[in-house]
């Protein structure tokens, strides 16, 4: 048996492994690349194995960087089965044909300049289109239930408590009269998650291959959360601003809307509820088409939600609806909330702001010291979220400066991924500890910190691949290879090749615009200085990649 990792290494997207067992050779997720422009040359490259020689997959949840690059799969021949749950079924008919839409927007942004300069238009990854008919290869299972693909190999998917239909996927292979069992956490779930039950506890493996997304961070605990997010919200409303919030569509939304619910039934002292009556003043509004599909994917499946939440549905309270939330389904009425002169909450998509609705909505609220920008979710090097997060001054939007001037605020506590300590009581939790764990889905630094603790704590050895490494699963883990494709390293040049080309149409744009906007005004000294250190400082990068630092 033997693995080989395709995506997810050192980084935390585009989760993709390729499993060879048993006679067989299958995948685990198959995600978008996303964040920064490197990462996401990764979607369109080809793949690093033969498609027709896949005998099925096994897809560990819904969101895009694990399922995202299905359609294209299907879109080169695959017809085997995508394994999931029901929920990640239900989820995924929304979400990949949404993906889909948000490809064919971004080339046909692309492909106008290619038709100036009389270039060939480029296709989209894949189109809405074909994202909904790739769901014809997908088999819902259930939790729990040991589903035989041969004589030789067995798999069980378990509640991951990640997000609506998440899942730890157990896998049996036996070779040569000798069973080994591979686990494969996908994304874990942070272990206080609103409407979801905690993580599964697996009782043995002899392979672990486990996400490290905060595998050196602590979030806060759920009342810490609790109280902190009112609070911020309050002091936002006290100033007649806005508090926007970019959130992930299909997880988060519905979390947040299951605590602005349940926060009035807290018992808490008068000053909490001078606060919570302020919050029911003013609108919440869910400005996203795809969070409100998702929203009626989980009514759906309310009998995954964890026993606290089923048994205030029970008593006849919704816990996803309550007075004064609105959903905005057009892009018109989208674009009304920036018209209102009232304070408000808007929940927007996506949650890493690189694409949809709340890009217009941090144009019109950044530059505002009044209105809050409150980050639930983990934010990708590269991304919009993430310079925001980090402390930019200004950031491009639309093509447009932005001054941030808004209240930025990030509640970890919100993040569907377990912390440090909960993938450690992950792994003490093994009746039979793993013989060897590998670590995926996060950031070189947490990777190292988290691989230094394991190995201190428990004795196991840990690894830490790198892309297109392939490992033996014997006794002794052995580095047995590493894939290559030429013609992924021809595309990698020539998409860095158009991306130059790109840049310097970008740079005479900037040309024009500094002077018409700044130079020919009467911009102060100031904002002069400002941009002279912005050009300086994108001269030193020209210069670092010149000189090949």
């Amino acid at each position: 048996m033997k693995i080989t990792f395709l995506g997810a290494t050192k980084t935390v997207t585009g989760s993709n492994f390729l499993v060879e067992g048993a006679g067989k050779k299958f995948l685990v997720d198959c995600g978008m690349y996303q964040g920064s422009a490197v990462d996401e040359l990764e979607n369109a490259a080809p793949f690093l194995f033969d498609v027709n020689e896949i005998d099925f997959m096994l897809l560990t949840h819904a969101h895009i960087d694990h399922s995202g690059r299905i359609p294209k799969l299907y879109n080169e021949g695959y017809r085997n089965p995508v394994i999931a749950t029901k929920a990640t079924c239900d989820l995924c008919a929304i979400m990949l044909p949404d993906s889909g839409h948000i490809q064919e927007a971004e080339i046909e942004w692309r492909n106008r300049k290619r038709k100036r300069k009389g270039e060939k238009e480029l296709p989209p990854l894949y189109t809405a289109e074909d994202a909904a008919k790739s769901m014809e290869i997908f088999q819902p299972v259930q939790y729990d239930q040991l589903i035989e693909i041969s004589e030789n190999i067995h798999v069980r998917f378990n509640d991951a408590g990640h997000m609506l239909g998440s899942a730890i996927i157990e896998v049996w292979i036996k070779e040569q009269g000798v069973q080994k069992k591979i686990v494969f956490t996908g994304d874990l779930g942070n272990n206080d998650i609103p409407l979801l039950s905690s993580p599964t506890m697996i009782d043995d493996c002899d392979y672990l291959v486990m996400e490290s997304t905060y595998g050196n961070r602590l979030h806060l605990r759920n009342d810490d959360k609790a109280n902190l997010f009112l609070n911020i919200i309050y002091e936002t409303l006290e100033k007649r601003g806005t508090v926007v919030i970019p959130s992930f569509a299909v997880g988060r939304t519905q979390e947040i809307l299951y605590e602005l619910n349940k926060i009035k039934d807290e018992e808490h002292d008068d000053d909490f509820y001078k606060k919570y009556q302020k919050l029911m003043t003013v609108p919440v509004y869910v400005d996203s088409p795809l969070a409100i599909s998702a929203t009626e994917v989980f009514r759906e499946n309310m009998d995954l939600f964890d026993d606290e939440t089923q048994a205030i549905i029970k008593s006849g309270d919704n816990p996803l609806e309550f007075p004064g939330l609105e959903f905005t389904r057009t892009a018109d009425e989208s674009k009304e909330l920036n018209e209102k002169n009232e304070s408000a909450i808007i929940i927007s998509a996506s949650g890493m702001c690189e694409v949809g609705r709340i890009k217009h909505h941090l144009k019109h609220n950044l530059w505002n010291p009044n209105s809050t920008i409150l980050f639930v979710g983990y934010q990708a090097p590269g991304t919009l979220g993430r310079k925001i997060v980090d402390g930019a001054q200004t950031v491009k939007i639309f093509g447009e400066e932005i001054a941030v001037n808004a209240r930025i605020e990030y509640i970890e506590g919100y993040s569907g991924h377990a912390d440090q300590e909960w993938l450690m009581n992950f792994i003490y939790s093994f009746i039979s500890k793993p013989q060897h764990i590998f670590l995926v889905h996060g950031e070189p630094e947490g990777q190292i910190v988290l691989r230094d603790k394991i190995q201190a704590e428990t004795g196991i050895k840990v690894t830490i691949p790198s892309y297109g490494e392939t490992y033996e699963l014997k006794d002794e883990i052995k580095l047995s290879g590493i894939v290559t494709d030429n013609a992924k390293e021809q595309y990698l040049r020539l998409d860095v090749l158009d991306r130059m080309k790109t840049l310097k149409e970008e740079i005479e744009d900037m040309e024009s615009i500094v002077k018409e906007e700044y130079l020919m005004n009467d911009t102060s000294d100031e904002e002069i200085m400002k941009i002279k250190e912005k050009l300086k400082e994108l001269e030193n990068q020209i210069v670092k990649i010149v000189e090949n630092k």
